[in-house]
């Protein structure tokens, strides 16, 4: 009988091990990815302040798309082609990170946002909820729901 309670408590203790070691391993991988799914949301905010239309494009997946009320951008080469357009129009521009929250291989992120347009000086403010996904390490689709007519969030 003894024995077969040593062989229990081994094997007991050998499962528990194997749970807790893999447990470890998975959580360790889910906050990295986490960590570089919110790398990469900074990078884009970056890259919009600076209005870099070539490094916000190569946070893109080749097919990635930006989508905006009223406008959608497929790949990489049509994002660059738009924010090179928009760098043209707007300047100074301004966003603050309100919120970012990462599950699985996607984000919400609510920020508040900024810009002049250049030809009318007019100041343009907005809040805007973004939900992203991501696939192999780079951000996939981009989609954008502002509101402009709510007074900002401070």
């Amino acid at each position: 009988m003894r024995k077969t309670w040593n062989s229990l408590y081994t094997w007991l203790n050998l499962g528990l091990s194997f749970y807790a070691t893999f447990s470890i391993i998975f959580f360790a991988n889910q906050y990295k990815k986490q960590a570089e799914m919110r790398t990469l949301i900074n990078q884009a905010r970056d890259a919009w302040v600076a209005r870099d239309a070539e490094a916000l494009a190569q946070l893109f997946t080749l097919d990635g798309e930006i989508i905006v009320p009223g406008q959608r951008w497929q790949g990489q080469v049509k994002i660059r082609e738009e924010v090179t357009r928009f760098a043209h129009h707007y300047s100074d521009v301004k966003i603050d990170i309100k919120r970012i929250i990462v599950e699985d291989n996607q984000a919400s992120i609510e920020w508040g946002y900024e810009d002049t347009e250049k030809a009318t000086n007019l100041r343009n403010k907005a809040d805007d909820v973004i939900i992203v996904d991501f696939k192999d390490g780079r951000i996939s689709r981009w989609r954008e729901y502002f509101d402009t007519k709510t007074p900002l969030i401070p």
